[in-house]
């Protein structure tokens, strides 16, 4: 960024928090809405397909001030207390980094909304490298009440590099990654019968070859009325050593493919063990709790 550079801060998605698959617009619930016109911003199919639409909220980089008066009536209170109830989170993105940062639940079991959303954002020189975003003075829910949703921009020199923005992200415990112990075992029950299946249809016809190659020498005849018979994947024994044709081309594409296997493989097994991070590299995203 250059001094004098706008920062836009775009609104995604909400959904629950249980399942992460499930996402709507911010806008579907009663937030605060932007005013006429606000920009739009789709990343390509893949972010079209996988729910995200990034809204300008027009929050202005200012130490404080105010989004809306949020006027509550009994559909909004009713929207916002599913969305409690239902764990809902929201999505934020701000420039290049962000931070996941779940807020507590309710207080004294009472649904409340928090309507003050503090935004903390870190530079290193003209590079946003951290944000963090933190919600206050929580307000009961009643039909009739009205909310002054409000927020405050505060920045912060760091010593982090841009190349390593992203180190905050790889362990943190946003979304609990549990291991669904019934569905390996399913799977798993499910390859084992598969195979067998496989295995004794393939022990069966292999029996059936078997008994006719084995015959005795008077049974010659018949052996070579059964061979001359054979159609299928069993003709392939008479192209065993018939050179194919475009072999330099056969060669190449059986090289090529072997090498992308390889490479894929690689790199999931590198996404596994955790030395490889594959996540958002163009934008940070912020996701809280509706709480």
């Amino acid at each position: 960024y250059q001094p004098d550079d706008p920062i836009t801060l775009w609104v995604n998605k909400v959904g629950p928090y249980n399942n992460p698959q499930e996402t709507y617009n911010y806008y579907s619930l009663p937030f605060c809405q932007p005013g006429t016109n606000p920009a739009h911003k789709w990343g390509g199919l893949g972010e079209v397909l996988g729910g995200n639409e990034l809204i300008d909220s027009q929050i202005e980089n200012v130490d404080r001030g105010t989004i809306c008066q949020l006027e509550l009536d009994e559909a909004k209170v009713r929207q916002f207390k599913d969305a409690i109830e239902s764990s809902y989170w929201f999505e934020f993105f701000m420039g290049f980094v962000g931070e996941l940062h779940p807020d507590r639940n309710s207080e004294n079991g009472k649904h409340v909304l928090y309507t003050h959303k503090n935004i903390v954002i870190k530079y290193n020189k003209d590079q946003i490298i951290h944000v963090n975003l933190t919600q206050e003075s929580p307000k009961q829910l009643e039909a009739g009440r009205t909310l002054d949703m409000t927020y405050s921009v505060k920045w912060l020199p760091t010593n982090v590099t841009f190349a390593r923005r992203f180190d905050i992200y790889l362990d943190y415990p946003f979304f609990e990654h549990q291991i669904h112990w019934f569905s390996v075992f399913n799977s798993f029950m499910m390859v084992i019968f598969l195979t067998g299946l496989v295995s004794m249809i393939l022990m069966r016809t292999l029996r059936n070859d078997y008994a006719k190659y084995a015959r005795e020498d008077d049974d010659l005849e018949t052996l070579e009325r059964d061979v001359s018979e054979e159609c299928g994947w069993k003709l392939v024994h008479g192209d065993v050593f018939r050179p194919p044709s475009n072999l330099a081309l056969l060669s190449a594409v059986v090289g090529t493919g072997a090498q992308l296997a390889l490479l894929v493989l690689l790199v999931i097994l590198l996404a596994i063990v955790g030395t490889l991070y594959v996540g958002y590299v163009e934008k940070t995203i912020m996701k809280f709790k509706i709480r």
